[in-house]
């Protein structure tokens, strides 16, 4: 078993990584005298890993929308029970949910540390599906998949997605369709999951009041050994150009909502924790509370408080994204392209840039206080092969420099789609 201490001398905070026997990648920090403890048991798997093969197989294969998603919702039922019951009795808290590139199952406990691990780790690693079960969910989630289609705020997003994405399945909804869902049987959901929860593919991740030992012990136990499948995903290619420049469609909402996306050349590995912090640099100097942009927008009534802005990333897709409402959007996302250019072209606010930094560095230290932030961030840096330091680092000696060469790396402004919900009664008005 490979074992060893990771640590940051700046903040003089350190974790243990250990490379089981078994393939699993596991990360534990220990946080005497707190109380809560919180454990994440994922694999890198999302609603995107559509089309994959392995070692064992010679072509690709594609599977139906939804189905990483579908199969998260599986997992909690084995043979007997619920496992939420099995929760019940420890007292801890747990939840599991599936994004865009990954699928995770997690607990949050004061007491009983290592019976709600033990729960965790077993039934991860013990699917039971059948053609009755999977078709009862069907309805299920079918209705989930309805009810996000009438959701304003769900489909100003994907509607968004829709238009910078012309292939990549980031466009598609995580839940997939009613139509996709309807092609999953049990065979499939078991090739899936012996594809991908592969422990070689997976990474538990620990932080809280944990004795390293014993839970290390219990992984010992419970961990059942894997080949490696030399799992490969693979997407069509992306062009660098936005399928659509606007979208819009009519829901019931009381003023119109948007979306305004930038499409991005995306990055890998430290490079793309890189290019995500300078973005959010470049975000604040643009278009926070307390920028000169914001309160004219807001003076102006284009914008109210719901304005906000982030980057979206991820396994071969990065953007930057705009949103909230107004009564005219399009004006708003002519007004930000103005911004951005005479930004390019007359510089960012460097004495905003300092106190931008000074705040962001501050979050991350007082997230070293919180189980739940840290053991998410080793997460997802373990699923990356990274450290979980590489945030506070980057983010420690990033230049104004850096920030202002992404700005004029991520914004192109030829790259920009906008996505409205209107609303069916035609409030609001457009430019």
């Amino acid at each position: 078993m490979e074992k060893k201490i990771i640590r940051n001398e700046r903040t003089g905070e350190q974790y243990t990584y250990v490379k089981h026997p078994t393939g699993l990648n596991i990360y534990i920090w220990k946080m005497e005298n707190y109380s809560t403890t919180y454990a994440l048991f994922g694999t890198k798997y999302g609603s995107i890993n559509t089309k994959f093969k392995t070692k064992s197989e010679p072509d690709f294969v594609t599977v139906p929308n939804g189905i990483a998603h579908y199969l998260e919702h599986k997992l909690f039922e084995n043979e007997d029970c619920d496992v939420f019951s099995l929760y019940a009795k420890t007292g801890a808290s747990a939840n599991a949910y599936t994004t865009f590139d990954k699928t995770c199952y997690l607990f949050s406990c004061t007491d009983n540390v290592y019976e709600s691990l033990e729960i965790l780790l077993n039934f991860v690693q013990d699917p039971y599906f059948t053609e009755e079960t999977v078709q009862k969910e069907q309805g299920i989630i079918g209705q989930e998949i309805r009810m996000y289609d009438d959701n304003a705020n769900w489909r100003v997003f994907f509607n968004m997605l829709q238009g910078l994405y012309l292939n990549h399945p980031v466009k598609i909804d995580i839940a997939g369709t009613v139509e996709s869902i309807a092609q999953i049987n049990a065979d499939l959901l078991y090739k899936c999951y012996n594809t991908f929860y592969n422990l070689n593919n997976m990474v538990l991740s620990i932080a809280g009041n944990i004795d390293e030992d014993k839970a290390l012990e219990l992984c010992d136990k419970l961990l059942k050994n894997n080949e490696n499948p030399e799992l490969e995903t693979a997407f069509e290619p992306e062009p660098e150009t936005v399928c659509e420049k606007e979208v819009v469609q009519k829901l019931e909402v009381a003023m119109p909502i948007f979306n305004i996306g930038f499409k991005a050349k995306p990055e890998s590995g430290l490079e793309q924790v890189r290019a995500e912090i300078e973005t959010n640099f470049v975000l604040s100097l643009l278009s926070d509370e307390s920028s000169a942009f914001y309160k004219k927008l807001y003076d102006d009534g284009l914008i109210n408080s719901s304005f906000s802005s982030e980057v979206f990333l991820g396994d071969g897709y990065f953007c930057s994204i705009f949103g909230g409402e107004s009564r005219n959007p399009k004006l708003v996302r002519d007004k930000l392209i103005e911004e951005i250019n005479r930004c390019k072209k007359e510089g960012l606010d460097k004495d905003r840039f300092e106190a931008v930094k000074k705040s962001y560095y501050g979050a991350l230290i007082r997230d070293l206080n919180d189980s739940e932030a840290i053991a998410t961030v080793m997460l997802n840096a373990g699923m990356e092969k990274l450290s979980a330091f590489d945030i506070i680092e980057t983010v420690a000696k990033v230049t104004f420099e850096d920030v202002s060469a992404r700005l004029d790396k991520q914004f192109d402004t030829e790259k920009v789609t906008i996505s409205i919900i209107e609303p069916v009664h035609g409030e609001g008005e457009q430019a």
